[in-house]
Parts: structure tokens; sequence; C-alpha cells
């Protein structure tokens, strides 16, 4: 069969790849699906081997909490995810294999015709950037976070939906998160505040593997606590770091990834103005300039220049939908009159740039919050007050401030890559 594929454009070959990707295809032949499949299978049974372990041995109630309890719930939630992963794998066989056919929907002409040269034996694509299938591994999203957990509670499902389509997600945390209060109970031991430091970092790297982070880079500060604080004066905090030292450390990452996209925190930040954030900004905009100049570190890696930068944000219209759902469900809302205070609709969501829909991914952030176990309180009415269906249907967004770099078509951009050239070309 003949095709076509002049009068496409990249942007819809794009959105339809990973629209199809979604579904289970994946181009290639069964054979390396079925391998795939069989390595998901020996990883999900590594898991359950050591969830085999903590229940031969379950903890006492009155036992404090333990860091192998904490690699038990790590291992759980990799279970779940890695069962998904199965799943997706044996629908895309499937489909290969001419076992099921991909749905069909409603489209565009353009769509259909994407959606044909997705599906058309590779003798007849022609010689086509291969974001026809999804992404390509020469993408690279990188995100700079101030402490373990805001990675989960920021843009979490974004770099999981990113990662299903094979872009390299890497996370820099900043801190060691050591001053964060235990806000759930049951972790509240002396045992956990004694290693808090070491818990907090197995809380991180279950979380990044729930979101399904490629590499996970701690760029070796302390938490700096609240302004005039002990913590906020302590010479290994970040807020007490040299910026110049800082900034190289985070310039050699840079260098070394070759991120096209970094998300980052904006300059914004009177609500909630945490020193560590306040720092995560500065130093994220200041080496990615440094990155791009030769002149500048040249013992850190050959110069790379970040294509976009993106602030993460919460649109106040999530925020409002929310507050009106918990009280039409009859529910006590956990925002209080101070969130609305002074605030009017569009104070913050006239800046949004970016959503990033987030169909299939929109439990991520609440599954790697779960595994922030000292953090996070699993009956917080803030994060899991609303049954996972409810939340689907009121903002299923993650929403974003784009910084720097080409703006995507259309009101809202839908993609964080939007206006680059495509990986065939870029670099």
């Amino acid at each position: 069969m003949e095709y076509d594929f002049d009068e496409l454009r990249p942007e819809v070959i794009r959105e339809v790849g990973f629209r199809e990707r979604m579904r289970g295809y994946d181009p290639g032949d069964v054979d390396p699906l079925l391998d795939a499949l069989a390595l998901k299978v020996d990883d999900i049974y590594e898991s359950l081997q050591r969830l085999d372990a903590f229940l031969a041995d379950p903890p006492a109630p009155e036992r404090p909490a333990r860091l192998t309890d904490i690699a038990a719930l790590a291992a759980l939630l990799h279970v779940g995810r890695a069962a998904r992963e199965g799943r997706a794998i044996v629908h895309a066989a499937q489909v290969e294999s001419g076992l099921r056919r991909v749905p069909d929907r409603d489209e565009t002409r353009e769509e259909r015709l994407a959606r044909a040269l997705i599906h058309a034996p590779r003798s007849e694509a022609p010689d086509y950037p291969t974001t026809v299938n999804g992404m390509d591994e020469r993408l690279c999203l990188l995100a700079v976070h101030a402490h373990p957990d805001d990675e989960a509670s920021k843009g979490a499902g974004t770099v999981a939906k990113y990662h299903a389509l094979g872009v390299h997600t890497v996370l820099v945390c900043c801190t060691g998160g050591e001053e964060g209060d235990i806000l759930n109970p049951a972790m509240d031991t002396d045992e956990v505040k004694a290693d808090i430091g070491a818990v907090r970092r197995a809380e991180l790297d279950a979380a990044a593997k729930v979101i399904g982070y490629d590499e996970v880079v701690l760029l070796g500060y302390r938490d700096s606590g609240m302004p005039d604080s002990e913590a906020n004066r302590n010479a290994a905090s970040f807020a007490q770091a040299p910026l110049e030292e800082a900034v190289g450390r985070l310039v050699a990452i840079l260098r070394r990834t070759r991120p096209q996209v970094v998300v980052t925190y904006g300059d914004k930040q009177e609500r909630y103005p945490h020193p560590d954030h306040l720092r995560v900004h500065e130093i994220t905009m200041a080496a990615v300039d440094a990155a791009a100049d030769p002149s500048q570190y040249p013992d850190s890696g050959e110069p790379w220049a970040v294509s976009k930068i993106y602030y993460t944000a919460w649109s106040f219209k999530r925020i409002v939908l929310m507050h009106e759902k918990f009280l039409e469900l009859g529910l006590e809302s956990p925002f209080s009159a101070d969130w609305f205070k002074d605030r009017k609709p569009d104070e913050t969501d006239h800046e949004l740039t970016t959503q990033i829909d987030l169909a299939g991914f929109e439990e991520v952030r609440q599954d790697a919050l779960r595994a922030h176990a000292t953090q996070i309180d699993p009956n917080s009415p803030f994060w899991f007050g609303l049954p996972p269906e409810v939340m689907r249907n009121i903002h299923p967004f993650d929403d974003y401030v784009l910084a720097r770099g080409p703006r995507g078509d259309g009101d809202l951009e839908d993609d964080l890559f939007a206006g680059l050239p495509s990986p065939a070309n870029a670099g």
C-alpha cells in the first residue's frame, strides 16, 4: 500500500505516535517485545521475593518503622508499576502479531495518515524523524528539585509519561531533606529520627522508581530548613553553599546528561519562600547559562545549550475545583480561607503556558507520594482526600510556565518538547 506522507506535520506524528504507544503499539518485531516481557516478569518476581521476605517477619504494631519496611513499600509499589508495564508489553506483542487490532477513534484525515505511517511496514516509511515512535533516547528531560518528595508532588505524572515514551529522565535533588517534619505518625519514631538522612534517601529512591526516573543525582547539600533557623546557618546547608560551587556541580550534570528541557522552580515563591526552593531557581538559571559557555567551568565537560526551561506550577483553577468537589461530596476541604484570601482565579493562571495531559498517569503522583512515608500522612486529605476517579475528572494535567525557549503552537502547549527540532536533527 502506498501513502503520501509529505503533508504531515511533525507535531501531529508525535501526538499520534504517543497515543498509539499508550494503546500498546510499539513498532518492531514480536520477539523483542516478548524478551522485554520476560525481563519484566523477572523484575516482578524479584520484587515479590522481597515482599515475601518482609511478610515472613511482619512488623509488630509497637515496633518502630525500619528501613526494610520502606524498602518493602517500594517493592510493593514497583510490583504494581511493573505489572502495568507488563500488560502494555503483552498488548503491544498482540498488536504486532495481528492478534489484536489497534482501536479506531474519530480522527482527522491528517491523524489517520499519521497512524498509517506509524503502522506501515518499515520499508514503506520514509526517512522521518524518530518521533514517529513517540520519542527517542536522544531526548532528555532533567528536573531540578530541592528536597526528596518535591519530585513526587511536582510533575511526577509528566515525568512518568515521557519516561514511557522513551525520553531519558534525570532527577537532580539538591538536598537530603534532613529538616523535613515527620508528618506520618507511624514513622515518628526515635529510630527514624536518628537516621533521617538515610530514611529520606530510601524514600527518594522508592519514589523515583515509581515515577520512572532513569537517573537520580544528589547535588550533595544539607537541607537548609527555614529562615533564621539553626539549620539555615549550617555551613553544609544548601543556603550557605558558595553560589559558584553549587552552580558548578549542576553545570557538570547538565553537560554530561545533555537535556533539551529542564524543569525547575520559578522566582515568584511568596506563598512558600523556602530558602532551598529559592536557591534551586537561582542555581538552575545560572547553571543553564554557564553550561552553554565554554569559558565557564572548562573542566566540567563539553558545553551544552539547554533549549527550554519550565517552571512547575499549580493552577488556581485546580485548587478551586478541588475545594468545590470536597464541599459537593460533603467532605471537609483541606483548603482553608487563607488559600483564597486576596486571590483571584486569574492571578497566576494567566501565566501558564503549558498543560501536560496525564491520561493514564494521573495516579503516579499519589503513588510516589506514598513512598515518602515520613513526609506524607497516608490519611492526608490534601493529597488523598478525593477518590482517584474523581481527581481524574477535575484537572488531569500538570501545569507549567515556559521561562525560556521556543513556544509551541496554540494557547497552551501540550508537549514540553514542542517547538524544538526533531531528535534526528537536534544536537
